[in-house]
């Protein structure tokens, strides 16, 4: 067991840090929902370690005083956007604190993560919660906690990362543009990763290309670029506003860099102003750029003025939001990811995980309406119990009309979207996806989770059910067996019999199902396609 770490493998835990966090970048960039960042936290945060990288690369001695320093300065001067410049700020609490260390035990460790999280706090004008700063925060609270009691590297470092995701997984609820557009906070995020890094670093782990991707959830699938529009107003301050001072006055003090942040905060927002005698960054969003340099003239030389106007950001984005605009869009609830896929390739713009055992809330349904970018939005509830939140959700949306399809299962969303014609109009399709869910029947395949009498069945739990919408029709202890006499009280005259197995059966069952079905039925089309659904063996449609 590893009890403390010497320079060498800090230098190798950063470094290692740095690659999963690029490894990562795009995966990151995608949680963006802010309308006009100063640039994509995920590359950010990556080009920002990297600067720490490649000053640690310079220097020659691995001792922790070395180490520590090059990442604190190599960081400050690659601080990129206001996610490189926090995590700028968090190595370099983290560093200070362990730079006169000759070895570094856990309980250092957690002092320095503390460090880390209060420099970084202490850094940005206005602190908000669900970001970045909640997350190294938490992770540091919970290091002091655990410190005396995982005394070893091996140990202490999994429960960081174990609280880093509760906290990554918080920021929704504590940052409402987050829940909003359904995604966690992305800075968060690449902390998480610098965590496992860390930890890869220390195990010895190699990190590679794609094995070190991961995936995406449907969260981060799509990409949120849209979200920030109908979630933020009109810009205050123009001028996204970025600068070095370097070669300070011999007059100048800590003191004069306190004043110049106050007073920045008076002409802006996003003030961030960090750094020493040596060198300072400033960062301010203002509608005043030349005032900012002017003030900070009075301090020292400027060195790497960047000014963008976040104005003509901000139209460019409008102006490719209403060129994407469409006039209908489709959004169903789905659980399994078959059965998403399904959805996908039908042309639904959003999904939503949901369904008989997690049913999603009229706002969850809201805010997933509110991503798709067209005016009149079809609903496919997909589950009986879900139909009533699908019509709330019509008063919680804004420049947004529901059109409710009251799909009560899968197989009918299926119905109901494959019918959708973007050269029909709402009207047109509303009623074709509605008589669309008349020429579907459907049946479902579960287990009683309860001794009971029903529908003439004596059922016991553990026993196998088949329904349709409305009572249950077989009952057996074998699945294909009650499956077969399932299809047999749903069909009349269908010409298309399909299986959509759950993530509980295995594909060769479901083939081997499908051709006793076939034989039986030889004149039908039998299909079998995997739904990964859970609590249902298998959705059965026939049309």
């Amino acid at each position: 067991m590893q009890k403390t770490l010497n320079g060498v493998m800090l230098k190798s835990m950063i470094w290692t840090a740095s690659k999963l966090i690029e490894i990562n970048r795009v995966n990151i960039d995608a949680l963006n929902v802010f309308p006009v960042p100063d640039g994509d936290t995920g590359t950010n945060m990556s080009l920002t370690i990297q600067s720490a990288v490649k000053s640690l690369m310079e220097v020659n001695s691995s001792t922790i005083e070395n180490v520590t320093e090059a990442v604190s300065k190599g960081a400050l001067r690659g601080a990129r956007g206001n996610s490189g410049v926090i995590l700028s700020q968090i190595l370099r609490g983290f560093c200070n604190t362990l730079k006169n260390a000759k070895e570094i035990d856990t309980k250092l460790f957690a002092q320095a993560l503390v460090s880390g999280a209060e420099v970084a706090y202490g850094a940005v004008s206005k602190p908000k919660e669900g970001t970045m700063l909640t997350v190294a925060r938490m992770v540091a609270e919970h290091a002091q906690s655990i410190k005396s009691k995982h005394k070893d590297f091996e140990t202490f470092l999994p429960e960081i990362i174990k609280k880093a995701k509760e906290a990554l997984d918080l920021t929704p609820e504590l940052l409402p543009v987050l829940k909003k557009a359904g995604v966690v906070d992305a800075g968060g995020k690449g902390l998480l990763f610098l965590y496992e890094g860390m930890y890869k670093a220390l195990m010895g782990e190699k990190i590679g290309g794609e094995d070190q991707m991961i995936p995406d959830t449907q969260s981060t699938e799509t990409v949120m670029e849209h979200a920030g529009v109908m979630s933020f107003g009109a810009i205050e301050f123009a001028y996204c506003t970025e600068f070095f001072i370097v070669n300070l006055k011999k007059k100048t003090t800590m003191a004069d860099i306190e004043r110049l942040r106050e007073f920045l905060m008076t002409i802006g927002d996003s003030v961030i102003v960090i750094g020493d005698l040596d060198l300072v960054k400033v960062h301010v969003h203002t509608n005043q750029p030349g005032v900012a340099l002017s003030k900070a003239l009075v301090l020292g030389e400027l060195d790497k003025i960047k000014i963008e106007n976040m104005l003509e950001q901000n139209r460019a984005l409008m102006e490719k939001y209403a060129e994407e605009t469409k006039p209908m869009g489709m959004l169903a609830v789905s659980a399994g990811e078959g059965l998403s896929a399904i959805f996908k390739d039908l042309m639904v713009d959003e999904i939503i995980s949901g369904g008989q055992s997690m049913n999603p809330s009229a706002s969850d349904i809201a805010d997933a309406v509110q991503r798709i970018n067209a005016k009149d939005v079809f609903v496919f509830p997909n589950n009986k119990n879900i139909i009533l939140a699908a019509e709330q959700a019509k008063a919680l949306v804004e420049n947004r009309v529901i059109h409710v399809i009251p799909t009560k299962n899968i197989p009918q969303g299926f119905s109901a979207a494959l019918v959708f014609d973007p050269e029909c109009s709402v009207d047109e399709n509303k009623a074709n996806m509605i008589h669309a869910l008349d020429n579907v029947v459907v049946g479902q395949v579960t287990y009683a989770v309860r001794k009971t009498k029903m529908d003439g069945f004596d059922l016991n739990v553990g026993d196998i059910m088949g329904l349709d919408n409305k009572k249950i029709l077989a009952k057996g202890k074998d699945i294909s067996l009650v499956t077969i006499e399932l299809i047999e009280k749903l069909r009349s005259n269908e010409d298309v019999i399909t299986l959509y197995y759950g993530e509980e059966v295995k594909e060769h069952e479901a083939n081997a199902l499908s051709q006793i079905i076939q034989e039986k039925y030889p004149s039908c089309d039998v299909q079998v396609q995997a739904g990964g659904q859970p609590i249902y063996y298998y959705y059965v449609s026939l049309e």
